[in-house]
């Protein structure tokens, strides 16, 4: 299945067809350059499906284009970030 992956404030997310909230994944910033990964949610029926880490590539693609550093600090981002040298240049 196909997500359509929306940006608003601080956070990208995915709604359903009647607009509930499915997933999303929000971070904030520490300073003007870094943005820190607070949370992440993934309704129960997606779980397992990647979502989470669909949004996470995202937030790594947002903070890449603006030469934005992250600092993952929920448990999903720590882990998903840690595991992967593809993610190393983001990292802070």
């Amino acid at each position: 299945m196909e997500y359509i992956i929306k940006k608003h404030d601080n956070k990208f997310f995915i709604e359903d067809e009647v607009n509930n909230l499915i997933a999303e994944i929000t971070f904030y910033f520490s300073d003007d350059k870094t943005i820190v990964i607070d949370h992440t949610y993934v309704s129960e029926n997606l779980k397992g499906k990647g979502v989470a880490t669909m949004l996470l590539d995202k937030t790594v693609e947002y903070a890449r284009n603006k030469n934005y550093k992250i600092v993952p600090l929920c448990s999903f981002a720590v882990k998903k970030l840690n595991e992967s040298d593809k993610y190393k240049d983001v990292l802070k």
